[in-house]
């Protein structure tokens, strides 16, 4: 199994308060379907056409089990209380061969 990786990133916050909410219920909501964060926070270092903004990178055993993450009822709540306090580019990609 190759596993599958769940990148977020941040092109705008809007609303830390908001986003507070959603990371209160987000990470639990992660964690519960089998994701496992790997890396949180603000870049480094970005180049080319890399955004500075804040980038979470989780780790999931497969990509259905990442899409079922979104899609559950727990990530969806988080959703809703994040609302328009953030503009985000999520991707699920699959993981390399080992």
């Amino acid at each position: 199994m190759t596993g599958a990786y769940w990148i977020n990133t941040f092109r705008e916050i809007r609303d830390e308060a908001k986003l507070d909410r959603y990371v209160a219920l987000a990470g639990p909501a992660m964690r519960a379907a089998g994701g496992r964060f790997l890396a949180r926070g603000y870049p480094a270092a970005a180049f080319e056409s890399g955004t500075t903004e804040r980038t979470t990178l989780i780790a999931f055993d497969s990509v259905e089990a990442a899409v079922a993450a979104y899609e559950s009822d727990a990530y969806q709540e988080a959703l809703r209380a994040l609302g328009d306090g953030a503009e985000r580019d999520i991707r699920i990609i699959e993981g390399l061969p080992d």
